[in-house]
């Protein structure tokens, strides 16, 4: 492959239609979903009016009024306004999960990927070592050692999501530096890491996104998991895995609903991230 054949290779590689821009119907509501989640976690708390907080037991478990329109806790707090306060913080710690995880797990594959040889052979020994650990199960440990919150719980679940990010990475950008341009811009003296930045990554940037979005709806998961026994967000902050865990005792009483609307907002978004995420996939694959 000449040197101008081999810029004209990397060029229409790099100039792939983004995976999102032909979504199917399914694809473009789950894209929705997220979209109206994600501005309820941005402008929710801005328009809540009564203070979710505020405790008022004289109507403990009272039913949707005027003043309260998802009716009130077992502790007489406002639903709707715990939920849109809660979005913020139950949206917030898996987007630092999958940010984190996959600037640590892309960065980690293509230095892997590029210097090759025993390094390479290391990094895919310690990824898979690392991945056979459970997330969920670190995040607890890390809680006991740094104490509850959602800080040591985001810290634990990054560590934990960024061999997964880095094993996919890993995988494409072992395919993608095996092509002939790749070769033919070595010839021409590009640095390896000038090839990774400009060449391979663009071109792999679609199906990094995807797993992203597949990996937010997991990482909500088990911080919503961690709040729900009390390890992650903590009381009276509002979020939706507190807010399911601190609903069982009204499902006892006949009183499910501040445990059914958060469950439902978590299923929702889940839902929405999988269905999204797996489009976007199969989407990237055909594509590469």
């Amino acid at each position: 492959m000449t040197a101008l054949a081999a810029v004209a290779e990397a060029r229409r590689r790099t100039r792939k239609r983004p995976p999102g821009r032909h979504l199917s119907v399914l694809g473009w509501v789950a894209a929705a979903a997220l979209a109206v989640v994600a501005l309820l976690a941005v402008f929710g708390p801005l328009l809540v009016t009564v203070d979710p907080n505020a405790v008022d037991l004289g109507n403990a478990f009272a039913g949707p009024s005027g003043d309260h329109l998802l009716g009130q806790d077992a502790s007489g707090r406002d639903l709707f306004s715990r939920l849109l306060s809660g979005a913020r913080s139950s949206l917030i710690g898996p987007l630092v999960v999958v940010i984190v995880s996959t600037m640590l797990g892309t960065g980690l594959a293509l230095t892997a990927v590029w210097i090759g040889g025993w390094f390479d052979t290391a990094v895919a020994r310690v990824i898979d070592a690392v991945f056979a650990f459970p997330g969920l199960l670190l995040a607890i440990l890390a809680t006991a050692i740094f104490g509850t919150g959602l800080q040591a719980a985001v810290i634990a679940l990054s560590i934990s999501y960024t061999p997964y990010i880095a094993r996919i990475v890993r995988g494409a950008a072992l395919r993608e530096r095996s092509l002939p341009y790749i070769a033919a811009l070595r010839v021409q003296g590009l640095r390896g890491t000038t090839i990774s930045l400009r060449h391979i990554l663009p071109n792999i940037a679609g199906l990094i996104f995807a797993n992203a979005t597949l990996s937010f709806g997991f990482a909500l998961i088990d911080l919503a998991a961690l709040s729900f026994i009390g390890l992650g967000v903590q009381a009276p902050t509002a979020d939706w895995g507190a807010m399911v865990g601190s609903g069982m005792a009204g499902i006892l009483q006949l009183e499910p609903q501040e445990a059914l609307w958060a469950s439902l907002l978590i299923v929702i978004t889940v839902a929405a991230a999988n269905s999204l995420g797996d489009e976007l996939v199969k989407r990237s694959e055909a594509r590469a």
